[in-house]
């Protein structure tokens, strides 16, 4: 996103513009009148990445525009990014730019933040990296109060760990979760606990079990598993996976299996075609939970058509995207048989074409 676009002064009418734009291609469904929730206008961005220009004895964050993929505009001032993002950004680049070790050959970095106050940053490298670098990381780190990694081709450095720790509050109870790097997690943390909120509100007058798709690092499915009896919640990231489970243990959320599993895997399970020793993990068989509900959050490309097939099955369907073209696409067959009982929308990314949705579909 061109920082051009960034005009926090115009905040509310963009996003009514934008709102306005996904009402009308939502409309031919029929959904209430969404919910909207706003962003703040700056400091909203918990990730961010830069590549990084040499220029002699200088050393630039660089970003390119879409037209222009040669002509590298330097980052002096980042206003979108969280507050501990934009003041680590000038004292690393100072640091980065007087060590030789760590400059050498430096090709991005990239930073993870957390509202609980952790940074992640990572340093890719067009070269092997040494016990010199090592050895500099490891006093950047100490000094900056960083999480550090490194990395080139077919290597990773890790300075301590590669991972930051989260807290959100949803519904007035504290989420603690393990955010590692180069994995998947929501950019917008405000934002995100809007999300959260919702879907728990929409998810109190339900019950029974729930199926998640694409659950991630847990980020939905510890709050929600306070409003089931049984969550069983796949994914097909290993890290992914490996950072739900120990979200879960952290949280003592003991009503959560999560399973890794595909989206198409977990829809030929569900219909009986394939049988996965993976689930056999399941306290119990898989058709002996009361499965009323299914949850997604599927990337950009939306459901395939047997998995949008598979949720139109289920009683209750609660659907978050970040996509609503593809979402459009999926109701054409979803509000065959159900209808939408619930609509909101999350600014997640400002000034942008881009909206999160939300929608709860029952039964018809």
């Amino acid at each position: 996103m061109p920082l051009s676009r960034v005009e926090p002064s115009r905040y509310s009418e963009l996003l009514n513009e934008k709102a306005q734009r996904v009402k009308a291609l939502l409309a031919p469904y029929s959904p209430p009148e969404p919910e909207i929730f706003v962003s703040p206008p700056i400091g909203f961005r918990m990730r961010a990445e830069f590549r990084v220009w040499h220029d002699g004895d200088n050393l630039d964050y660089v970003m390119f525009r879409p037209e222009d993929r040669k002509t590298p505009v330097p980052i002096v001032d980042f206003p979108i990014a969280c507050a501990a993002i934009q003041s680590l950004m000038p004292e690393l680049i100072a640091q980065l730019r007087d060590n030789p070790a760590l400059r050498l050959k430096l090709f991005q970095v990239e930073f993870l933040s957390t509202l609980a106050g952790n940074t992640l940053v990572t340093l890719v490298y067009h070269r092997r990296l040494e016990d010199d670098w090592h050895r500099a990381a490891t006093r950047l780190a100490a000094d900056l109060d960083i999480v550090l990694v490194g990395r080139s081709r077919k290597q990773k450095w890790t300075i301590e760990r590669d991972y930051v720790q989260e807290t959100l509050q949803v519904n007035g109870r504290s989420y603690h979760y393990r955010q590692y790097e180069q994995a998947f997690t929501q950019p917008n943390a405000t934002v995100n606990m809007h999300m959260l909120d919702w879907t728990c509100d929409k998810a109190q007058s339900l019950s029974g079990d729930l199926l998640e798709l694409y659950c991630g690092n847990g980020n939905f499915s510890l709050p929600l598993a306070a409003h089931f009896d049984h969550v069983i919640a796949t994914e097909l990231s290993k890290s992914s996976v490996r950072a739900a489970r120990e979200n879960i243990q952290a949280n003592a959320a003991s009503n959560i299996e999560v399973i890794r599993l595909s989206a198409e895997e977990a829809t030929q399970a569900m219909n009986g075609e394939r049988e996965f020793r993976r689930l056999a993990k399941l306290p119990r068989p898989l058709g002996e939970y009361q499965l009323d509900t299914i949850f997604v959050d599927p990337p950009r490309a939306g459901l395939d058509q047997y998995t949008t097939a598979m949720a139109a099955r289920f009683p209750t369907i609660l659907y978050i995207s970040c996509n609503p073209t593809t979402l459009a696409e999926n109701l054409k067959t979803l509000c065959n048989t159900h209808r939408i009982e619930h609509f909101a929308m999350f600014d997640q990314f400002p000034y942008t074409e881009h909206m999160e949705c939300g929608v709860m579909l029952r039964r018809r």
